[in-house]
């Protein structure tokens, strides 16, 4: 993975330098909080219903054992001993005292991490594919050119004042595992017929309080031409982005208004007023290329005797292959995915002896490296087939061994109104009553893939409107009810969902859910998933069953 060169650990020295100074003026009263906000968000602290929340980056999702145990080690000494991953790959701690932030930036730094860019109108942490380098799908390694944007934009001088928030992601393989439709810029890397690396540039998708996905501006656009074309984009952008109206004020709001392909035309004109020729130097790529070039990988066969006669013996180690294993590009390895929604328990959240032991993990047994998903999980992208079973045991011994990847439980949610000041309802406690109705797991495998997304607020964060089936809370006069949404999608067939019906009172939603899978189970064809069985039927079954339910 990268590593950070002299320079990137000066500036974090003296930004953090700098924090402590201005949080010392806000704690001696010097500093209003008024004043104090836009400084602590720069830094990524945010003031929640509770405590201050501290959102910490994890570029394109790539972590190693060392920096793994200082988050665990920061969740233990300065929070309540857990973190939690969310749907940007960022790591927030949420009970946070203003006093401990600046401490807690020098121990990031010291790992080379930071909270920088995790807020603020300006281009957040960039994603990639948490497969990247384990895939034999990518047809190159996004966490390269992920790398090349980090460093391109960090206190990028000219879009550090963005009319709003502003999220890139980087995938390379055909099965989208970034949401990129959903984001503001997502870059689909692909070949030419003369084998030219490029990327199929996509703008202003979004979800929130309008949902969008992102339209095509550019089929093939060369690797080589990147910063000059994501620049046009954001120029044409800050010229015309709404800081009028925080609710119009994001691109996908400008695409819309304009148009496609008004808006790709006014990027190709900015895009030529910056001039032809190379904008990535070839040694400077080269430089970061380096750092993602892959430990050599042994000579293996594609099956394992140890691994497949402890399958036979222990028919939960052959449940969890089935369902957390991905196939590697390596003969007899695998990418191992750690489910972070065991039954009943917070989407997302880790506690700090599960960091640890996932950071032993990966240096144990694969290769130092470890990912986190926009899906609120972890992955070890390098393991051995032969180190499975052990892995496996690990993970079991502290409650990460789900085998929930994909299912019904595996649950995308946002903090909700447990810990944010903007949510109207709650999220996590919604999660988990639906998870209860799921513990059989042969059921659960039975349904197969089937995507549950559930917000707080209209903003987001837990990407209800791609879900296939999302769940929006809302308030109503104090109480809190949820709108559900069917046939919503984040991946490479990227859809908004469509509203279900009225919204449903807070112990209603389990059940409503309980009731859209059996509809599923009874009108499903054969092989279809979830989303198939919605896209070819339609609404009204579904709607049918559950008003019934509820009436």
């Amino acid at each position: 993975m990268y590593r950070y060169d002299v320079l990137d650990k000066e500036f974090l020295a003296d930004r953090s330098a700098e924090f402590r100074e201005q949080v010392g003026r806000r704690l001696s009263g010097e500093l209003t909080e008024d004043q104090f906000k836009p400084l602590r968000l720069r830094n990524g602290l945010y003031l929640q219903l509770h405590a201050y929340m501290l959102r910490i980056a994890i570029p394109y999702g790539s972590l190693n054992p060392t920096q793994l145990r200082k988050l665990a080690w920061i969740g233990r000494s300065y929070d309540k001993g857990y973190g939690h991953f969310t749907t940007r790959t960022n790591l927030q701690f949420h009970w946070i005292k203003l006093a401990d932030a600046p401490d807690i930036l020098d121990h990031l730094a010291s790992v080379d991490m930071h909270a920088l860019q995790t807020s603020g109108n300006c281009i957040r942490n960039v994603s990639a594919d948490p497969y990247a380098g384990a895939t034999a799908e990518e047809i190159d390694d996004p966490r390269v050119w992920a790398e090349a944007i980090r460093q391109w934009s960090s206190v990028h001088p000219e879009f550090s004042y963005l009319p709003r928030k502003f999220k890139i992601a980087v995938t390379a393989a055909p099965k989208d595992r970034t949401a990129a439709k959903t984001h503001d810029i997502g870059l689909h890397l692909k070949r030419a017929r003369d084998g030219a690396l490029g990327f199929e540039v996509m703008t202003g998708g979004g979800l929130g309080r309008l949902p969008h996905i992102a339209p095509t501006i550019r089929e093939f656009l060369p690797v080589q031409r990147l910063f000059s074309y994501l620049e046009a984009i954001l120029r044409t952008y800050n010229r015309h982005g709404r800081r009028d109206n925080i609710h119009k004020a994001r691109i996908k709001i400008l695409v819309a208004a304009l148009g496609r392909e008004e808006f790709a035309r006014q990027v190709e004109a900015e895009w030529e007023k910056i001039g032809p020729g190379p904008d990535l130097p070839d040694t400077e790529l080269a430089r970061i290329r380096a750092a993602f070039a892959p430990t050599a990988f042994e000579t293996l066969p594609s099956r394992s005797e140890v691994f497949d006669a402890a399958k036979a013996a222990n028919p939960a180690l052959a449940r969890f292959a089935r369902n957390n294993l991905k196939p590697h590009k390596v003969s007899g390895y695998s990418i191992v995915e750690i489910s972070l929604k065991a039954i009943g328990e917070t989407p997302g959240d880790a506690t700090s002896d599960q960091m640890e032991v996932v950071a032993d993990l990966a240096e144990r047994f694969g290769q130092n490296d470890i990912r986190v998903t926009h899906e609120q999980n972890l992955v070890l992208p390098h393991v051995k087939l032969d180190d499975v079973p052990a892995v496996w045991e690990a993970l079991a011994a502290v409650g990460l061994a789900t085998p929930n990847m994909n299912l019904v439980s595996d649950i995308i949610a946002c903090p909700g109104l447990d810990y944010c000041a903007l949510a109207n309802a709650r999220a996590i406690s919604v999660a988990q009553n639906i998870a209860l109705k799921f513990t059989d797991q042969d059921r659960a495998e039975k349904i197969g893939e089937l995507k549950v997304k559930i917000s707080g607020c209209i903003n987001a964060c837990g990407h209800h409107h791609v879900g296939h089936i999302g769940i929006l809370g809302v308030d109503k006069k104090g109480e809190e009810f949820y709108q559900l949404t069917l046939g919503g999608s984040g991946a490479e067939d990227a859809a908004v969902g469509s509203a279900l019906g009225p919204a449903l009172p807070y112990d209603k939603v389990a059940d409503a859910v309980d009731t859209l899978v059996e509809v599923y189970l009874r009108e499903r064809a054969e092989g279809e998933r979830f989303l198939d069985t919605f896209r070819r039927t339609g609404v009204a079954p579904f709607k049918e069953a559950v008003y019934a339910d509820v009436h």
